[in-house]
């Protein structure tokens, strides 16, 4: 992340005000609200469409969307995807930018699987152009970007949803159930955690970036892939997956995991932007995010709870196993979500499942009546009927920007604080901003010149 001067609320909203105005393509719905199909079609292009890629685009085509172009930096990852976009009429190409420019009138929505760094840029210019955008976790690279778009899909009135499928699973509502009936009484900590980093990619000081150039194999556009980032050599350590563990191109363990294992907590205690922030960790070379961290965010109350402390763990660490799981012989998994409460605790595993209860005193649990809608269909149907117009059972789509903006832009504030391992970062909600004036150039990345929005 390249530093910034400080950062406050008037720049987030230059930031995005200036995004919109770069723009040279603009279609005439987009000086209205966003683009609503007719109910029976969904015209969408896919950014991004290898490895995660080829399932999002499988699932919106799934669910009653029409596939019109698309594009890959990497035509071989890519390849069959871009093959079937083809066989149905549509058009492929390697630049997102190229497609926007001759596909523009031709598309309703956008699709956005690409590594972490491109989500906020690609995501940025599909709404400035009016088109209803889904985009993959997390929303964004960095706090800043996270705020323009929820700030975008505002302005231009576009149906949007982040990629945590597992808020849609029905296991949310029923954790949500169990908090507000006081199942466990009072919440005033939770601990989230993820077996990422270490064996899913490279990490800790050892990890830097290529330094000899290495042939760029034919099916790949390198300068696409590196996009916004600072320019580097390529490497295959870098591009298709190890990118997530480098900090140009991902948002590491915490990026990779919290929007799926702390969403029960922001969702159940509506917990909203912290008051504080403090990450320990394992040594950081500023290139690639350390082996271990532990993220601690504190949020104050509200008038239906008390303040709650939310503690993150990755790379192998976990919390302590409470009494209450010890007597009901249950053991702390791989991924997971714990909440501690009064009466007891609910343990969950990863993607938003269930969050089961355990009373401490081992008595049986009594579970609540259902109170709340469930998804119909799943997380990608959801969005795609929310595009064409259709009324959706939950009434919005569950992880719309103005909810997953304020989720992501919190957990990322945990991948600053490595930057002041150990430092408690009290952070400003209305400006913003972190209060030490240091902190604040890691809120936005500077983009390289031929990708500026």
């Amino acid at each position: 992340m390249t530093k910034k001067t400080d950062m406050n609320r008037r720049s987030f909203l230059a930031g995005t005000a200036t995004a919109a105005a770069a723009f040279t393509i603009v279609p005439r719905f987009v000086l209205g609200k966003g683009q609503t199909p007719p109910s029976d079609t969904l015209n969408f292009a896919k950014v991004g469409c290898g490895g995660m890629g080829g399932g999002d685009y499988g699932a919106v085509k799934g669910a009653g969307a029409r596939p019109v172009a698309g594009c890959d930096i990497d035509l071989k990852r890519g390849g069959n995807v871009l093959k079937d976009i083809t066989k149905l009429g549509g058009k492929t190409y390697q630049d997102y930018r190229k497609m926007f420019d001759e596909m523009g009138k031709d598309i309703d929505a956008v699709v956005v699987s690409t590594p972490d760094h491109m989500h906020a840029p690609i995501s940025l210019r599909a709404m400035a152009m009016g088109k209803h955008v889904y985009c993959q976790k997390p929303l964004a690279k960095s706090v800043g970007e996270c705020y323009q778009m929820r700030d975008a899909a505002k302005k231009y009135g576009v149906v949007t949803q982040m990629g945590n499928q597992g808020h849609s699973g029905g296991g949310l509502e029923a954790t949500m159930e169990c908090i507000q009936a006081g199942v466990i009484g009072k919440v005033p900590e939770v601990h989230v955690w993820t077996d990422r980093q270490g064996k899913w990619w490279p990490c800790g000081p050892k990890v830097t970036l290529p330094k000899k150039k290495t042939p760029v194999p034919a099916n790949i556009d390198w300068n696409l892939f590196l996009g916004v980032a600072p320019e580097c050599y390529y490497s295959p350590k870098i591009h298709p997956f190890n990118w997530r563990g480098l900090v140009n191109f991902g948002a590491g363990a915490i990026g990779d995991m919290a929007c799926h294992n702390m969403d029960p907590a922001f969702k159940a205690l509506d917990l909203g932007q912290p008051t504080s922030v403090k990450t320990t960790c394992s040594e950081f070379n500023k290139i690639a995010f350390p082996a271990w961290s532990i993220s601690e965010f504190l949020f104050p109350a509200t008038k239906k709870r008390g303040p709650v402390k939310v503690v993150w763990y990755d790379g192998g660490k976990l919390p302590d196993l409470p009494e209450a799981l010890k007597k009901a012989g249950k053991k702390l998994g791989s991924n997971g979500c714990l909440f501690v409460g009064e009466k007891g605790v609910m343990l969950g595993g990863s993607h938003a499942r269930f969050c089961r209860p355990f009373l401490n005193d081992g008595s049986k649990v009594e579970m609540p009546p259902r109170t709340l809608p469930r998804a119909k269909g799943g997380h990608y149907k959801e969005w795609v009927e929310s595009c064409k117009g259709i009324k959706i059972a939950r009434g919005t789509c569950g992880t719309d920007f103005s909810y997953a903006a304020p989720m992501t832009a919190t957990i990322l504030t945990g991948l600053v604080g490595m930057y002041y391992p150990g430092e408690t970062l009290a952070w400003d909600a209305k400006a913003l901003a972190f209060k030490k004036k240091e902190a604040n150039q890691y809120l936005l990345p500077t983009y390289r010149k031929d990708f500026k929005l």
